[in-house]
């Protein structure tokens, strides 16, 4: 039953019921042609460049209905590299021996956020999954380590793919009901932080550096509210990123550098959340 349904009783049909009465009408040129199907029900309609206003809009409705009626009220988010490998792994992004000795080595952040998931998805039971939901973009690396942490504990955790020109498949760790695809990445990344109590970055590339400058630049701008940003990986975020050199330049103030704590164990990083809630 719909919210709408649950709210009272309409005399007036429901979409999904003149859908129905549409696939009886009589088979004649006038009810194949293109122009007599549900405007909401024809593919090549719904993907016109002008209706692209409304495609954001179902994009950001979609999730957060789902989401609303499953009842979750926040998530921790897990941004990091799909290309790094579980441990033993094989590196299969490698380009040269170097980024293969690199990303075996990295291959513990794997652990390390498979181990996070856990801690968080064991504080999620207490609010029976409402609160601390993790969520990852669903791809592989450490989108599935997180995932697959909460699928250790029996948790539900939430995956938002993204169609790319190389398809990313859903990591095999995701809730089946809590995996959703994106077109946008604009509303991909709402949906990241609407719910976000707290959001945890490991090493990766540009997509993960986007991730995670867009949510600093968020709270920076005071148009999200503070929540724990933790860096795994100190040595590798030194010399990924000097935030000191920033603030010594002026583009950013003094003390902005604050906003984020350095870990490099899942312990570390869910005692900075935890002493941030008092839990």
């Amino acid at each position: 039953m719909t919210p709408m349904e649950k709210a009272g009783w309409t005399p007036l049909p429901h979409s999904d019921e003149d859908l129905e009465r549409s696939k009886s009408v009589p088979d004649t040129p006038q009810t194949r042609a293109e122009t007599y199907r549900l405007a909401w029900n024809d593919p090549e309609f719904m993907t016109r460049r002008e209706l692209r206003a409304v495609r954001l809009q179902l994009e950001l409705l979609k999730p957060e209905m789902i989401l609303a009626e499953r009842g979750i009220r926040s998530t921790v988010i897990l941004f990091g590299g799909a290309r790094l490998p579980e441990p033993g792994g094989e590196a299969w992004a490698a380009k040269n021996e170097t980024q293969k000795k690199n990303l075996e080595e990295n291959s513990k952040y794997y652990e390390e956020a498979r181990k996070f998931a856990r801690l968080c998805s064991q504080q999620s039971a207490a609010s029976y999954y409402r609160e601390y939901v993790v969520v990852t973009g669903g791809g592989p690396g450490v989108m599935e380590a997180g995932n697959r942490g909460a699928h250790d504990v029996g948790a539900p955790s939430i995956g938002l793919n993204i169609v790319l020109p190389h398809e990313q498949a859903p990591n095999a760790y995701v809730t089946p009901e809590l995996c959703f695809n994106f077109h946008y990445f604009a509303i991909r990344k709402m949906h990241f932080v609407m719910r976000a109590k707290a959001v945890a970055v490991f090493p990766g590339g540009f997509g993960t550096m986007d991730e995670f400058f867009e949510t600093l630049t968020l709270i920076q701008t005071g148009r999200m509210e503070r929540v724990p940003v933790i860096l795994f990986g100190k040595s590798f975020w030194k010399r990924a990123i000097d935030l000191d050199f920033l603030a010594e330049q002026g583009t950013i103030s003094p003390g902005d550098q604050d906003i984020i704590d350095f870990v490099d164990t899942a312990d570390e990083a869910w005692g900075i959340i935890s002493r941030f809630y008092n839990l």
